[in-house]
């Protein structure tokens, strides 16, 4: 389905603002935005694109949005912005919403019928199959915005599902890919991806392999449970491939730019022009491939643990990898402390492998505040 209207969750942020600039040239209407603190540029895209539902996460910036915005309904809330949404007229929620705060604006967004073009992985992390479950349940496409599962997505079409014999989720490595040691390193450092240019936390995750991580789990729910291997590509051209039965691969290539696979959620089945760069393979030269390093970037085989435990390991994993990522770009802990407050709280957590939705956000809460807890208790023994 060709979105025709639709909200965006997660207006200003990266993800957000690409997407509006695909909207813009592709005459999609835009009828609903969210952001969490941005009011001025969540004003400006609501006047650039005629809407009149937004909604903010700062409830201290609603009296300044309403003066820039009128005539605009506008909302503060975690429960007010999952209303919003199921009553908004839009055909497709865009869910570019950071972290575990995605899930319950998708939930929203399902249970109101809505195409969900999803760039919030950690939706799927979360409560991996009970949201496809329930896609299913309302006859809901879930059509994924990450330019690996977008590959993948593409690399499945026209092939029979049943003669899969395992996904190839590449990685760029991030940019200390090859370093003999990680330890010292800087946020300002970390945030300097190789080749994409993304928000602080994806930046982040990009650089301890978490993003991969996270990734796997989520390309594990989306496509129906295969057999899952990373190698790291440091060009980012192709961004993930398809390996069949009869040792055929299929895979998707393209210039590292996040508009082809937003456009792509959006104007699927059709594909259209686009204003992302074309690759050129003479100038490219070679395609490099690696295995990543596990044990150096351990955050990568903490995923995959998570995975292979169930139920609620997945969630707790990436609530305390948000507490870690934010202590670490707040200075509060090193780089190579990321995994070992992840891997903690991991260890400290009681399974519940028969979960529900419910399971998965009190689960959220209790990881995040465990991880905080041990962040005190790490800060009271320096």
């Amino acid at each position: 389905m060709q979105t025709k209207s639709v909200y965006i969750a997660g207006s200003t942020g990266s993800i957000g603002t690409q997407a509006l600039s695909v909207c813009k040239k592709h005459g999609i209407r835009v009828v609903g935005l969210s952001c969490g603190k941005n009011f001025r540029l969540l004003a400006e895209q609501a006047k650039l694109f005629g809407v009149k539902k937004v909604h903010i996460g700062d409830a201290g910036a609603v009296d300044n949005l309403k003066k820039l915005l009128p005539d605009c309904e506008v909302l503060t809330g975690e429960d007010a912005l999952a209303e919003q949404i199921y009553h908004s007229e839009a055909d497709t929620l865009l869910d570019a919403i950071v972290g575990s705060a995605g899930l319950k604006p998708a939930v929203s967004g399902i249970r109101s019928g809505k195409k969900l073009a999803l760039a919030n992985k950690e939706t799927i992390v979360c409560a991996g199959q009970l949201i496809m479950d329930l896609a299913e349940e309302h006859g809901v496409t879930v059509f994924p915005v990450d330019s690996e599962h977008s590959a993948i997505f593409q690399c499945l079409l026209g092939n029979n599902d049943r003669e899969v014999k395992r996904i190839l989720l590449t990685a760029s490595g991030g940019p200390f890919f090859g370093r003999e040691s990680l330890d010292g390193i800087r946020a300002e450092d970390a945030l300097k991806h190789p080749n994409w240019d993304m928000g602080q936390k994806i930046t982040i995750d990009s650089a301890t392999l978490m993003n991969k991580g996270l990734e796997v789990i989520e390309a594990y729910h989306l496509f129906g449970h295969k057999p899952i291997k990373v190698l790291v590509h440091r060009e980012s051209i192709i961004h993930s491939m398809v390996e069949y039965v009869d040792n055929a691969i299929m895979a998707q290539l393209g210039t590292p730019d996040m508009t082809i696979p937003i456009q792509l959620s959006l104007t699927y089945p059709n594909r259209m022009e686009s204003d992302a760069g074309e690759v050129d393979f003479v100038k490219l030269g070679t395609l490099s491939f690696f295995e990543p390093d596990v044990e150096k970037f351990r955050c990568l085989q903490l995923a995959f643990d998570a995975l292979k435990t169930g139920g609620t390991m997945p969630c707790v994993l990436n609530g305390a990898n948000e507490i870690a990522v934010d202590a670490f770009l707040h200075g509060k802990i090193g780089f190579t402390d990321i995994p070992k407050l992840i891997e903690q709280t991991m260890n400290a957590h009681n399974v519940i492998l028969d979960y529900t939705l419910d399971d998965v956000f009190s689960q959220d809460i209790w990881a995040k505040e465990y991880a905080r807890n041990l962040l005190s208790a790490w800060e009271q023994n320096k």
